[in-house]
């Protein structure tokens, strides 16, 4: 991946632009911080971008990250101070600043929402939360996070990617269409189809774009919800036992993938996926051997309370960190 050395906003690299090609200074806005965004390490911020919350954000040779969400594009990167600072391609950038607020939900403060946590009576979780400090769950597109997390049925991150970003360049609407930008980061060069376009994509040509079975699932859903204008928009906006109920009615929506596009794509913090790598922390630390999924999800939203997802999710992570 290319990187942004010579990129920011102090202007062109020593060489100057190339003939024909717009100085990367006008091609991207300015890089300027996230308001209310908690300090990060690279590794916490590695975490929220790559470590299966969302799959369309790349790590850069220089550190910073680039990726997409809807309709929107743009490149994060630590300042020196560890607070995270943005930037977009400029003719979008006005647009893209509050979308990318919420996206972070960066009106929710990470650390306060982790100090509210059962920590203090939980010596596992106290290290989970001091492992990862700033760990938050992104406020993802709901109809994206449905179509993400169809994906990734006995799939790992990487492969998920990979069928996420097929689906996007085969079926989805051109995201960049600048020259420059689209040789900084062809990977982006669509965005996600939206249920609708999804729709009228033939099960062979989903086929084509990895999803194995997953197909099956993923057209099935299209349609349904083409049958039902309004219906992902109003289980979005249910309380979360209405909304997880509504979610297993769509092909291949079990309670992991119900929790998962609940927790990152509606804010429900009350939900708490269960996969193996949660299944494992709690044998491990929790002494819950041989419970079954929906025992370790019930134990999870009583014990860790109304913020049991966010609880979830530092235990995934030193999961994943220590495996």
């Amino acid at each position: 991946m290319i990187g942004d050395r010579g990129q920011s906003a102090g202007g062109p690299s020593p060489a100057g632009p190339v003939r024909g090609r717009p100085a990367p200074s006008l091609m991207w806005s300015p890089w300027q911080p996230l308001a209310s965004a908690d300090p990060l390490t690279a590794a916490v911020l590695a975490e929220i971008l790559d470590g299966g919350q969302a799959f369309r954000w790349h790590c850069r040779a220089d550190g910073s990250w680039i990726g997409a969400w809807d309709s929107h594009v743009a490149r994060l990167r630590l300042a020196g101070d560890g607070r995270l600072e943005w930037s977009a391609p400029a003719a979008r950038a006005a647009a893209t600043g509050p979308a990318l607020a919420r996206y972070w939900d960066a009106g929710n403060p990470a650390r306060l929402l982790a100090d509210s946590l059962p920590w203090r009576s939980d010596a596992h979780l106290a290290r989970a939360l001091a492992a990862h400090p700033g760990l938050r769950i992104l406020r993802q597109p709901f109809g994206e996070t449905l179509l993400g997390f169809l994906c990734s049925a006995a799939k790992q991150i990487v492969q998920i990617r990979q069928m996420t970003s097929l689906l996007a360049s085969r079926h989805g609407r051109p995201l960049l269409t600048e020259p420059a930008l689209l040789a900084e980061a062809p990977f982006l060069s669509h965005r996600l189809p939206t249920w609708e376009e999804l729709a009228e994509v033939a099960e062979a040509d989903l086929l084509a774009c990895r999803l194995g079975f997953r197909a099956r699932y993923i057209r099935g859903t299209a349609r349904w919800l083409a049958a039902h204008p309004g219906w992902l928009a109003e289980t979005e906006a249910l309380p979360y036992p209405e909304a997880k109920a509504r979610l297993a009615e769509l092909p291949g929506v079990g309670p992991k993938v119900a929790d998962c596009v609940l927790l990152f794509g509606a804010g429900r913090m009350e939900a708490f996926p269960v996969d193996v790598w949660i299944i494992a922390a709690m044998a491990r630390h929790y002494g819950l051997a041989g419970w079954k999924p929906p025992q370790i999800a019930h134990f999870g939203r009583t014990h860790f309370g109304p913020l049991a997802g966010l609880a979830q999710q530092y235990l995934f992570a030193w999961e994943r960190r220590t495996a």
